[in-house]
């Protein structure tokens, strides 16, 4: 993950923690952008441990990506649990990856789509488009085109230029959504914009 990103996404979620915590935490996503791992495990491990969600992802995501530390998915997959079952989005959603892909866990389409559902309902988007994916799929859910539809057009509408296509192909096909070749052009083509968007940005 992107460090600059990490440190918005944590901005973002705007959890309340007491002012030592937060310095803390301030410390420990500087030394992460620095690549000063060892300090930031010093800084996050004793906040994880005390029950800091952001600090258990952050734990999480430095296990899966061997950052600072030998990469261990299964120790990833814990530190994710016990920020995920304190709703912490991001955790949520990296943990249904994991289950998904079957890092750590055992692979596992009903508890992806439990934890993806989580983390969608909070308004992350990719959940929000890969819980579509797993109801037009079938993935650990009846398979229900409706419900992949309505998930895909949430992510759509949040700029998710994979969703906008997704939902593109729904209308083209007539899965979920009426056939509608006029409403599938425009998220193909909201699809291009965001791609040819994000191009030029990065």
């Amino acid at each position: 993950m992107n460090k600059a990103l990490l440190k918005l996404m944590l901005a973002v979620a705007g959890m309340a923690l007491g002012a030592l915590a937060q310095a803390g935490l301030h410390e420990g996503i500087d030394a992460y952008e620095k690549g000063d791992y060892a300090v930031a495990l010093n800084e996050f491990r004793p906040l994880a441990d005390s029950g800091n969600a952001k600090a258990q992802f952050v734990l999480g995501l430095m296990c899966a990506k061997g950052y600072g530390m030998r990469q261990d998915y299964k120790e990833a997959a814990s530190w994710y649990l016990k920020s995920a079952e304190q709703g912490f989005a991001l955790a949520q959603f990296n943990l249904a990856m994991l289950y998904h892909n079957g890092q750590g866990v055992s692979q596992d389409y009903r508890a992806t789509t439990v934890w993806l559902h989580k983390a969608a309902e909070q308004g992350h988007a990719l959940a929000q488009l890969y819980l579509g994916v797993m109801y037009q799929h079938g993935l650990g859910v009846a398979q229900d085109y409706k419900e992949a539809a309505s998930w895909y057009l949430k992510a759509a509408e949040q700029g998710v230029a994979q969703a906008q296509f997704n939902l593109g192909m729904m209308y083209h096909k007539g899965q979920g959504v009426p056939h509608d070749y006029g409403e599938a052009m425009k998220w193909f083509n909201r699809a291009v914009r965001q791609l040819r968007w994000e191009k030029e940005t990065l």
